[in-house]
C-alpha cells in the first residue's frame, strides 16, 4: 500500500484537501486500497483553514512510513510562513519518502526546508517572484502546472494540484488509470506538467454561454479554415452578431481570438510532443510551418524553434 501524507497547517488553503480525492477515485478505478491517506499537523488535533473551519489531523510522526508527502499551501506565505517544527522534520524525514509535494505556495514551506535548492520549481503565477527572490538558487518556473525534479514535485495555482497527483497516480498506476480518475471527477482532460498556467479561453473571458460555445468550436476545430460565419452557425446567430458579441467581451475581433487559439496549441504541441513543425503548423490551422513561424513572432516575439533546444 502507497501511502500519503497531507501536511497541513493553520489558514492552509481548503483546496489542498481536494487533491486526496485523486487517490480515493484511483482506488476506485483500480479496485484495490493502493493509496492510504493521512492528514497530518504539526502537534494533531483541529487546524484551522483559510475559510475559518478546522480539520482533524494526527501528529507529525518521524517514525511513521509515507511514500508521498503534499505539502498544503496559504493564501499568504508571506503573512503564514512555515513553523520551525515543520522545518526540522522535513529536513529531517523528506528524504525518507518517496516524493515530497508542494500544492501552491506549499513550494514555500519546501524553500524554507531547503529542498529546493539549486532545483526547478513553480507554484502560483501571484507569488512566483516572491519565491526566486527567496530562492535565489531555485530556478522557478512561472508559467508551469507542475514541475517534477528528482524526488521533488511542486505545483502552480491550486486547482494544478490536481492535475500534479494525477501525474503521480499515472507513474503509479498507469496512464490508463489517470484517465479514467480524471473521466469520473469530470475533469476536461489531465494537463501535463509543461503546460501553462495561462489559458487563451481564461484570457479572452468570454461572459455569454454563446460566445464560450463559439471559441470551443473553434478550439475543436483549429484544423479548419474557420470563418466567422462557420462559428456564427454554430451558435445559431448571424455573423454580424457574433462579431459584436467578440467586440464587447473580448475586446478582440474574431480572427484574433482564432489566430490566439492556433498559437497556443501550436505552442503546447511544440512544448509536449515530437511532431514535426509541419505537422504541428497543419494541426493547429497555419497554412504551413513559415506561416507559423511569422504569427509565432508576432505573437510571443520569438520563432516556435526556440522552444526546443537543439530542434527544428
Amino acid at each position: 500500500m502507497h501511502k500519503v501524507g497531507l501536511l497541513i497547517s493553520d489558514h492552509f488553503q481548503v483546496m489542498g484537501l481536494s487533491t486526496l480525492s485523486i487517490f480515493e477515485f484511483a482506488n476506485q478505478v483500480a479496485a484495490e486500497p493502493f493509496y492510504h491517506c493521512t492528514v497530518y499537523s504539526e502537534h494533531g488535533g483541529a487546524v484551522k483553514s483559510s475559510y475559518g473551519f478546522g480539520v482533524e489531523s494526527k501528529a507529525l510522526d518521524g517514525e511513521a512510513q509515507i511514500d508521498t508527502w503534499l505539502v498544503a499551501g496559504v493564501l499568504t506565505p508571506a503573512e503564514h510562513p512555515a513553523t520551525p517544527g515543520i522545518v526540522t522534520f522535513l529536513q529531517t524525514h523528506a528524504a525518507k519518502a518517496r516524493r515530497v509535494a508542494g500544492i501552491c505556495t506549499g513550494a514555500f514551506v519546501l524553500g524554507q526546508a531547503g529542498l529546493l535548492s539549486s532545483r526547478r520549481a513553480t507554484t502560483h503565477w501571484a507569488h512566483a517572484q516572491y519565491l526566486q527572490t527567496l530562492h535565489p538558487t531555485t530556478r522557478v518556473e512561472e508559467d508551469r502546472i507542475y514541475i517534477i525534479d528528482d524526488f521533488i514535485w511542486t505545483s502552480a495555482g491550486l486547482t494544478a494540484g490536481l492535475d500534479m497527483a494525477l501525474g503521480m497516480v499515472e507513474k503509479d498506476l498507469g496512464a490508463e488509470v489517470a484517465r479514467s480518475v480524471a473521466h469520473l471527477l469530470v475533469m476536461h482532460h489531465r494537463r501535463s506538467g509543461g503546460q501553462t498556467q495561462h489559458s487563451e479561453m481564461l484570457m479572452l473571458s468570454p461572459r455569454s454561454d454563446r460566445l464560450q460555445t463559439a471559441l470551443e468550436y473553434a478550439r475543436k476545430n483549429l484544423r479548419q479554415p474557420l470563418t466567422i460565419e462557420d462559428m456564427a452557425d454554430a451558435v445559431h446567430i448571424s455573423a454580424r452578431q457574433l462579431s459584436r458579441l467578440f467586440r464587447s467581451e473580448t475586446g478582440k475581433t474574431p480572427a484574433k481570438a482564432i489566430e490566439g487559439l492556433r498559437l497556443e496549441n501550436a505552442r503546447l504541441l511544440i512544448e509536449q510532443s515530437r511532431l514535426s513543425m509541419e505537422v504541428i503548423a497543419r494541426e493547429s490551422g497555419f497554412r504551413d510551418r513559415r506561416h507559423m513561424r511569422e504569427v509565432f513572432i508576432r505573437g510571443y516575439g520569438i520563432p516556435p524553434q526556440s522552444l526546443r533546444t537543439g530542434k527544428a
